[in-house]
């Protein structure tokens, strides 16, 4: 089973096969890819998440935010949960940003900073990050990029981390 729907994991590997081989389409066969995706999202219920999801990834890598918009938000209204929503979100507000709707993905990915942990807690931040920064935020966006970093570094961790509250609370 995996989130929003049930999938087998010979599927899922060859959706992983699928990406892995990305690099190997240029941007001139970037269709041949996105072909590739859509024969293995045929291959779902017609309700899957998971179906919009894996097509709108496959239109982002491509350069077309603009079509993967509205896959993303049917992906997440399908009830898409998880790993695979919190990339979603993640994905979904960058796009957004891309074609100057910073303020939503603003919107979509604040209530992620309060969520479960996760790996992908550093790319909700630099997201973020580039959200805000596209709204004239700079200082909140560096704010969450160095308090993203700081755990990162060999030294001056709690430095930093004061550095990056600082600049959004200069009390702190």
């Amino acid at each position: 089973m995996c989130e929003g729907g049930p999938v087998n994991q010979d599927w899922e590997d060859r959706v992983a096969a699928a990406w892995a081989s990305f690099d190997d389409y240029p941007q001139e066969r970037a269709h041949e890819f996105r072909a590739l995706i859509d024969a293995l999202v045929a291959e779902l219920p017609a309700d899957s998440p998971l179906g919009p999801f894996e097509r709108a990834c496959a239109w982002d890598s491509t350069g077309h935010s603009d079509k993967a918009v509205p896959l993303y938000r049917e992906a997440l209204a399908r009830g898409l949960t998880g790993y695979k929503g919190r990339r979603a979100r993640i994905q979904l507000s960058s796009s957004l940003r891309n074609i100057g709707q910073p303020e939503e993905g603003v919107k979509l990915l604040t209530p992620e900073l309060d969520g479960p942990s996760d790996e992908l807690d550093d790319a909700v931040r630099a997201t973020l990050a580039l959200c805000l920064s596209s709204l004239g935020r700079d200082r909140e966006g560096l704010s969450l990029v160095l308090g993203a970093l700081a755990p990162h570094l060999p030294r001056y961790q709690r430095s930093m981390a004061n550095y990056a509250r600082a600049l959004v609370d200069p009390e702190a």
